[in-house]
């Protein structure tokens, strides 16, 4: 037993590890969402995040130990969102076509992210500085946490709101569009986008190119028009 916690006090502390451990734990989860016929409801995501916040409290490991592996791919969130341009620019004609209707969608759907978060805050007595983390959890999280910061909110928080906000909406988008009736796949990713940030537009890809290529736009103009509405709403409210 000895050797054991020896060889795992090791272990815990090369980045390697954690690295290592976040990709298996996709892959769990990826795994389990291609087994179950692609529902929505089993969400890789959610798996891999369930998975590593189990073992990172049976481990006792600190967040900041695990992050020193996981930085790496927090750094690839760069390049996948510049990536979202390819397809953008292949249906740039669909969305020069829907211009004032993606304009119109985009404020109506920022203003309510925003003034939703603060009233379920307001009535579940949040403390300011927990309403001004909320404020922005629709936005794609370096955004969120950036204007969270900005206000004077927990930027950590965000964080944990921002993901919590994209797999909800990855799992309940597409049922929710199916049972409202909503077709055209521009239309479905554009919401998925403005609500869901990356973690919905990998959703929306998951239906189709044109979706995905949507959801991408929505979720890129969300975070643009965050940055302006949040603060506005924000003293307005509070």
């Amino acid at each position: 037993m000895n050797d054991v916690s020896t060889l795992w006090v090791y272990l815990s502390a090369s980045p390697l590890t954690w690295l290592t451990a976040t990709l298996i734990a996709y892959l769990i989860g990826h795994a389990a969402f291609t087994a179950s016929g692609k529902l929505p409801i089993i969400n890789s995501v959610a798996i891999a995040v369930a998975l590593i916040g189990g073992a990172l409290l049976i481990t006792d490991t600190p967040y900041a130990t695990y992050f020193d592996g996981a930085k790496f791919i927090h750094f690839l969130l760069g390049p996948a969102t510049v990536a979202l341009a390819l397809p953008l620019w292949f249906n740039r004609a669909a969305i020069r076509r829907s211009l004032i209707p993606m304009a119109a969608a985009l404020i109506a759907g920022s203003v309510t992210a925003v003034v939703t978060a603060i009233s379920v805050g307001l009535a579940f007595g949040a403390t300011p500085e927990t309403l001004l983390a909320l404020a922005p959890k629709s936005a794609t999280a370096p955004i969120a946490m950036g204007v969270a910061e900005g206000m004077g909110g927990a930027a950590a928080l965000t964080a944990v709101m921002v993901i919590l906000t994209g797999v909800t909406g990855a799992v309940i988008a597409t049922p929710l569009l199916n049972l409202i009736r909503v077709k055209d796949p521009k239309a479905r990713g554009f919401a998925i986008g403005v609500t869901s940030h990356g973690i919905g537009a990998a959703r929306g890809f998951q239906e189709s190119e044109q979706t995905g290529a949507f959801a991408g736009i929505g979720m890129g103009l969300n975070g643009l028009a965050t940055t302006i509405i949040a603060p506005l709403i924000v003293a307005w409210l509070l």
